[in-house]
């Protein structure tokens, strides 16, 4: 019998890493740009300036709706929407079954 501990922690892959790291970076440059600081977002979005620090890092423990309340601290509430929108190989996959029903 192991005595190891299993993590409980899902695995994240280093492409969604990175992308998660993108969006951080530009939530960052978004404040940065509006010329807010740490503090006033972080108080506005009703969360401690470490887990600000966090979404700027694009950190995959960080929830969803902590995404969502620091855009909607910077003025940009809207752009939680913009996730999935433009869903490409869903689209093409819909085409096909569609065309395919066509040729019944």
């Amino acid at each position: 019998m192991s005595t190891e501990r299993k993590s409980n922690k899902p695995i994240i892959m280093p492409g969604t890493v990175k992308r998660l790291a993108q969006m951080g970076e530009q939530i960052k440059l978004a404040r940065l740009r509006r010329n807010y600081s740490v503090k006033l977002i972080a108080e506005r979005a009703g969360i401690s300036r470490a887990t600000l620090w966090k979404v700027e890092k694009g950190d995959p423990g960080v929830a969803i709706g902590i995404y969502a309340k620091v855009l909607a601290a910077i003025g940009l509430p809207n752009d939680i929407t913009l996730l999935a929108r433009d869903d490409e190989l869903g689209r093409i996959i819909q085409d096909a079954k569609l065309l395919n029903k066509g040729d019944s």
